[in-house]
């Protein structure tokens, strides 16, 4: 909508075509129904992709400001909460009438629902056969997402257009998505669903390389929560997850000086931190349950070291994600080195443009996807031309 709004309010011929019954579903579900629809920290700095430096146009172009000038113009209210992240005061549905509405100012065409079959070059332009008849385009845009959230409707449509036109895809797989862990290496912590606390997560090493510092949810199969959603981005199977239960807390100074005055049990210390459960399902999970009852004196310097080490650095390996289902967002997508970055048209398919989701850029969780869908959009509609 975004990219034909732009295209349209220049004088451009345009008709928007849209598979599901209901339109933007995965707006009006996001933010919890009031759609976060963009972050104020936004830098091309929280974006993923193997080619990093790709999105630094578009972003610079079109910026959360002239979003949220766009927000205001509507009426729409809105609020800040932290760490940037803007939403509607009342609802998404009212980001959904906006954009509509710059579609109906500009002219857009509709039609919806409709099925694309088919698509192939015809001359210089495009031919999408459909179930409501064959549509002639001098230029076509794929504008349909990624794979997360097959449950309202989304697919892989853009993806095996962009490789009939030949174009390169850097695999893809779900992403701001739950971990889930072996049912045995997660026995001790299953029975905890529902526990929150915030941690400091890391994983990979170099470019590849995460760190956050959010809060973390159990669930009865593995690991939630705004920490987990943003380091599963980076997260690749077979590697370790390291997780700081006491960030910015010395935890080896704090237990051995409560060795030297006092004589409480190491679980009790530990209580004082985190749930008591918690505490207990960590010890086991360390093989160390009966030291959670002995007491701190009793026990050793270096062995108090070392569980410290352990409560700041908790190395666990996932063994798989929750899957697109409970994804928020596809990483990975079309290879953007084939893509001009001004303009989002396929270099060697000339009438190509494929923007948002469908690209190998992926977002922080915070507002972060949803501005790179309004920048990749304007960038495409302001260069479309005339036919």
């Amino acid at each position: 909508m975004m990219a034909a709004a732009m295209a349209g309010q220049r004088g451009l011929r345009v008709l928007l075509v849209e598979h599901a019954q209901r339109l933007a579903e995965k707006i009006r579900i996001s933010g919890g129904g009031r759609c976060n629809f963009t972050n104020t920290g936004v830098t091309h700095a929280q974006y993923l992709s193997q080619n990093p430096d790709f999105c630094r146009s578009a972003l610079s172009a079109y910026t959360p400001r002239d979003f949220l000038d766009l927000v205001e113009r509507h009426g729409i209210r809105w609020h800040e909460k932290h760490r940037g992240q803007l939403f509607c005061d009342e609802s998404s549905e009212d980001i959904i009438r906006m954009l509509r509405s710059e579609c109906e100012d500009a002219r857009v065409e509709w039609r919806m629902p409709c099925t694309v079959q088919s698509v192939s070059r015809n001359g210089d332009g495009f031919v999408l056969q459909t179930s409501q008849g064959a549509i002639h385009a001098a230029q076509l845009v794929l504008a349909t997402g990624g794979m997360a959230i097959p449950q309202l409707g989304a697919t892989d449509f853009s993806l095996k257009i962009a490789r009939q036109f030949g174009l390169k895809i850097i695999e893809p797989r779900p992403a701001l998505v739950p971990l889930v862990f072996d049912a045995q290496q997660w026995k001790p912590f299953a029975e905890l669903s529902g526990v929150a606390l915030e941690a400091g997560v890391s994983t990979g090493k170099g470019r590849s390389a995460g760190y956050f510092l959010e809060d973390l949810l159990l669930t009865h199969r593995g690991l939630s929560g705004p920490a987990i959603l943003q380091i599963s981005s980076y997260w690749n199977p077979g590697e370790p997850l390291s997780i700081d239960l006491a960030p910015g807390k010395d935890l080896e100074e704090e237990l051995l000086q409560a060795k030297h005055t006092g004589r409480q049990q190491l679980s009790t210390i530990l209580a004082a931190h985190w749930p008591r459960r918690l505490v207990d399902g960590w010890l086991r999970s360390q093989g160390a349950e009966a030291l959670g009852g002995s007491r701190l004196a009793e026990l050793p310097d270096a062995r108090i070291r070392r569980l410290a080490a352990s409560l700041h650095a908790w190395t666990i390996v996932p063994t798989g994600t929750a899957g697109y289902k409970k994804a928020e967002v596809m990483r990975g997508g079309v290879d953007t080195r084939a893509i001009d970055q001004r303009t989002m048209q396929a270099r060697n398919v000339p009438g190509l443009y494929i923007i948002g989701e469908a690209l190998d850029i992926t977002g922080w969780l915070g507002g972060y996807n949803f501005q790179w869908a309004w920048a990749s959009g304007t960038a495409c509609g302001r260069s479309l031309t005339a036919a």
